[in-house]
């Protein structure tokens, strides 16, 4: 499943519950807000009731604010028992989730490991252990709707660390990339980092995170979901990369076309091709493809050649053909 957080002041209810629809419409399927205060968490409720997907609270160090959480109607609470503090505090959240059926999720991150933590261990490994500590204490409670995250920046460390704990556990991983950054380069770290861990079969629920509007994480997050074939979810766009041999602007055709598929939700291939040497095969392969010569170029359309159209109806004609599928 593919999740977000959103960006806004959760205590102000009209804009998270704006930007959550927003998440919405681009198939967000989990949505997480921080939860910083007492009036965050009396706000979850208004936004519960504004919204269509799963609201997860992201608490940090105040028990009591997991709880108002819970009371609000909370779908799942992010938290870190290690830094929630006294075993009653912890044994409180747990009963109130565990009445509620609500899950938690024990959400270690690299940077924030505990000061008890052996430092002649790597990072994967404490945060591994920090995160089996946290496990047992919670089953201890009887409480055993757990999911666990265990995030770096750091993409060999990230998946040393879920590698290492996929086995020992029964629990479901939720798997990120933490603060990878902007989306040219935080979608590469995350790709390199989840694909490798999807692909090892390890993962259930994932979030790309980027310093950028949350939209962009859950497109992110459907791209590497589909390059792997876990997930069909919205056209896969097939584009040459250009080169001396084609006589069309095809980085412009490209661009225009992706910007025209973004609205569209069905599982469909389109091809926009630029020279005649991988072009009419790669376009034929796709359920809608255009293989462009100097002035002219191919439809193709479920692998048979439906026309030839001029230069300037490249995008038009195109799009024409995808939206009659």
């Amino acid at each position: 499943m593919v999740q977000s957080m959103t960006n806004t002041d959760t205590r102000d209810v009209r804009a998270t519950v704006d930007q959550i629809k927003e998440l919405e419409d681009c198939d967000c399927e989990l949505v997480r807000v921080a939860v910083p205060d007492a009036e965050a968490a009396r706000a979850l409720s208004a936004i519960k009731k504004g919204i269509s997907i799963p609201l997860i609270a992201d608490i940090h160090f105040d028990y009591r604010l997991a709880l108002m959480a819970l009371e609000a109607g909370a779908d799942g609470l992010r938290l870190n028992p290690g830094n929630i503090g006294e075993p009653e505090k912890i044994k409180a959240v747990a009963l109130a989730a565990r009445e509620r059926s609500v899950p938690i999720r024990i959400g270690l991150n690299a940077g924030s490991l505990p000061k008890t933590a052996s430092p002649e261990l790597s990072v994967a490994q404490r945060m591994v252990d920090a995160a089996l500590e946290q496990i047992r204490l919670l089953e201890s409670l009887d409480f055993d709707l757990i999911k666990v995250s265990l995030k770096a920046f750091d993409v060999p460390t990230t998946v040393e660390a879920y590698r290492s704990i996929a086995g020992k556990i029964p629990y479901p991983l939720h798997l990120g990339i933490t603060e990878a950054g902007t989306p040219r380069k935080g979608v590469i770290r995350s790709a390199v980092g989840i694909g490798t861990l999807l692909y090892l079969g390890i993962g259930d629920t994932i979030r790309v995170s980027l310093t950028a509007h949350p939209r962009e994480e859950v497109i992110a997050g459907y791209e590497i979901l589909k390059s792997l074939d876990l997930r069909q979810h919205g056209p896969i766009l097939v584009s040459c990369p250009s080169c001396g041999r084609a006589d069309v602007d095809i980085v412009k055709l490209a661009e225009e076309v992706e910007e025209r598929l973004v609205k569209i939700t069905r599982p469909i291939k389109v091809a926009v091709m630029g020279c005649e040497v991988n072009g009419p095969g790669e376009a034929r392969d796709a359920d809608v493809g255009i293989a462009c010569g100097k002035g002219r170029a191919v439809l193709f359309k479920k692998g048979k050649k439906v026309g030839v159209v001029e230069e300037k109806d490249f995008l038009t004609a195109l799009m024409r053909e995808v939206e009659g599928l």
